[in-house]
């Protein structure tokens, strides 16, 4: 019997045209659950979920707002559509980063992270839950951060909502586990994703090859990870191999929270 399978499961990917959310949902495909990918770029989401399917995997792509209640709402009842049932499984990949302090940390700033990566996580949690709840059964997978548990420089509001995904993820587990829900969250410290390529563009341009030894080197092990690494661990949480596993928090950091 194969391990970690995920045969005949329905699964919800927001932040899934790229990086980590993409990684996971491929992985997830081609553990043989059925996938709805999320993302607010409706182009790009339609590619992955295209480029997946194209193995011969159940596949299909939503564009979704995920800080937009209406959004959410829609993007879900899609979601039973398109593959016959409500989701079973959520991974909450979707969010934003920002770099400053408190200082420079503007009130725009603040609402733009809370509204994608405190009030996402909270709708899509909200939108998922309600068929876990009456099937008596589901999983939750959420994207928090070491930002979230650790003092990072120039990541104030980054790390506040982190933090708060983190807090999240344990109140659900806490709330539904009677109702045979499991709520477990991922912390990754840096990985190597299209974001720091395009932030190593932006402010290093013509020095990206140096500073790419720089955030390699913050992490103990001497490199970043890479999405498919947090995507295998995601896939483990999500299957019945860790159904015994709900309200926790695991760091995939290469050493960063306990060997600096």
């Amino acid at each position: 019997m194969r391990v970690f399978s995920l045969t005949g499961r329905r699964v919800v990917v927001t932040g899934a045209a790229s990086g980590i959310g993409l990684a996971i949902a491929r992985l997830f495909a081609s553990s043989g659950a059925s996938v709805a990918l999320m993302d607010l770029n409706a182009e790009k989401v339609a590619e992955a979920a295209e480029s997946i399917a194209a193995d011969g995997a159940v596949a299909v792509g939503i564009a979704c707002d995920v800080s937009n209640p209406e959004s959410v709402e829609q993007a879900f009842a899609q979601v039973s559509q398109l593959l016959g049932a409500p989701a079973d499984t959520l991974v909450n990949s979707a969010g934003i980063a920002h770099i400053g302090t408190i200082v420079t940390t503007t009130p725009a700033d603040l609402d733009r992270l809370y509204n994608v990566n405190i009030r996402g996580t909270y709708l899509t949690m909200q939108a998922a839950l309600k068929p876990m709840l009456a099937a008596g059964r589901g999983v939750i997978v959420n994207m928090a951060s070491i930002a979230g548990s650790s003092g990072i420089p120039d990541r104030f509001a980054y790390s506040m909502t982190k933090g708060a995904v983190r807090s999240m993820t344990l109140s659900v587990a806490r709330d539904t586990i009677a109702q045979g829900i499991r709520c477990n969250c991922i912390s990754p410290a840096r990985v190597h994703t299209p974001f720091v390529d395009g932030y190593l563009a932006k402010n290093y341009p013509g020095h990206e090859a140096e500073q790419m030894k720089v955030l390699a080197a913050a992490q103990p092990i001497g490199r970043m990870g890479e999405p498919d690494e947090i995507a295998q661990f995601a896939l483990y949480l999500a299957s019945d191999e860790a159904g015994f596993i709900t309200g926790q928090d695991y760091y995939i950091d290469g050493g960063f929270m306990n060997l600096r």
